[in-house]
């Protein structure tokens, strides 16, 4: 079975609803953006084929705030707006929601942030939350569900 527009009828486009799976679309350049601005570059372009970062302390929860000698200019686009973006005290999730990144991609690219000492990251002590926060939580939860 053949369908116009495939290799057989190569000048014809193929009828819009017909397998629109098998038209071939242009694979998009690392410099192009999507509709909403941000960059379509893949995460292991950013984190330069990463899957760990430097510093197993950071976690989603971990506060980071900007290092009062930052200089953010130097820097590739995501590193500068994370940069930008903690100069109030943000967790690492919210980090990675605001800019829409992966929480993997982001907790690398803080980790590299805090080594180049542009970053300042709060890594709390105790590793089990207090029973009030525990509540805190369920009754936010309940809250939202």
């Amino acid at each position: 079975m053949t369908y116009p527009g495939g290799p057989e009828h190569p000048g014809r486009r193929p009828a819009p609803g017909v397998r629109p799976f098998l038209h071939s679309k242009p694979a998009p350049r690392p410099n192009d953006s999507d509709a909403d601005g941000n960059s379509t570059l893949r995460p292991f372009v950013i984190t330069s084929g990463r899957v760990d970062g430097p510093d197993p302390d950071i976690g989603m929860e971990t506060q980071v705030t900007t290092h009062p000698e930052a200089t953010p200019a130097r820097l590739p686009p995501e590193k500068r707006a994370i940069v930008t973006l903690c100069v109030e005290p943000l967790s690492v999730a919210e980090i990675s929601a605001r800019l829409r990144l992966h929480l993997g991609v982001t907790r690398i690219l803080v980790g590299d942030l805090r080594a180049a000492g542009q970053l300042e990251v709060h890594v709390l002590n105790n590793e089990f939350p207090s029973p009030d926060t525990i509540m805190r939580v369920i009754r936010g939860l309940r809250a939202i569900s």
